[in-house]
């Protein structure tokens, strides 16, 4: 027990370090440690990863509704404030896979055409594009979730970033790896990950709603996770369409599509009377 515990919390530190900006070096690195079989371990942390950078984003989006003047537009600022936190914070890890993404599937014809532009590290005007819809709809909803109530938004937030994490390990458990292999970030994620990973995120996730539901209704959080879940679906039925399998960059897209649906189905189930 104890064996699998400190294995546990090296693979979440290292999910950290890979996932996001915050330190983790020196003496804690080296015994943290790296392997490509434990970076796919660490995937099962992904959700945990949620619960650090929703939770900070969440109190970064709290803090400037307590600081800015009751106004409308100050709802706006926050969304758009936590936002540009969240991605620093990730150093746009996931908005560079949408808008990788949605460029190949946009501008390339073939299964080829599309990895090639996919693996391209400049941007077109489809990613472009995805990535102002994306976020410009992402604030929106933000907005309109504190309109409703700022607890919704604050809690929204949170959880989304959790469920949103986790859609990608089911994508990872049932479709093949297509990315090129050589120069792929997800390149460790080829072998398929095992039940007990998806099990672990489910747990980070079942944790994360049952904290949630001490401020909103349970009814009201499933129905966004639902929405969450559509999303992913609809991005894995294109992926496979297109690609017959994932790449790293398809897996950011998924985490940005199920956490702005997370978000439409919460305004929506929250304003239902």
């Amino acid at each position: 027990m104890g064996t699998w515990l400190m294995q546990s919390v090296r693979h979440f530190l290292l999910a950290i370090q890979f996932f996001t900006r915050i330190p983790v070096t020196g003496r804690l690195a080296q015994w943290v440690g790296y392997s490509p079989a434990m970076l796919r371990a660490s995937s099962a942390h992904f959700p945990a990863v949620g619960w650090v950078v929703g939770g900070l984003t969440a109190l970064v989006f709290a803090l400037w509704m307590h600081l800015l003047p009751p106004l409308p537009a100050s709802a706006w600022l926050a969304a758009v404030l936590s936002t540009v936190f969240s991605v620093w914070l990730t150093g746009a890890f996931h908005e560079d896979g949408l808008s990788d993404t949605v460029d190949g599937l946009g501008g390339g014809l073939t299964r080829e055409q599309v990895l090639d532009i996919m693996k391209d590290s400049r941007i077109g005007a489809f990613g472009t594009l995805a990535l102002i819809l994306a976020m410009g709809t992402k604030w929106g909803l933000l907005v309109l979730l504190s309109q409703i109530s700022t607890p919704l938004a604050v809690v929204g937030l949170f959880a989304a970033h959790v469920t949103s994490r986790l859609m990608p390990l089911f994508l990872i458990r049932h479709m093949a790896h297509v990315g090129h292999l050589t120069t792929s970030k997800s390149k460790p994620l080829a072998d398929r990950i095992d039940r007990s990973s998806v099990f672990v995120g489910v747990l980070w996730w079942v944790a994360c709603m049952t904290l949630a539901k001490q401020w909103l209704p349970l009814g009201i959080l499933l129905v966004a996770c639902v929405a969450s879940a559509l999303a992913a679906l609809y991005m894995a039925r294109c992926l496979q369409q297109r690609l017959q399998g994932f790449t790293g960059d398809g897996l950011g897209a998924t985490q940005q599509l199920a956490e702005v649906a997370f978000y439409l189905g919460l305004a929506w189930a929250a304003y239902q009377p």
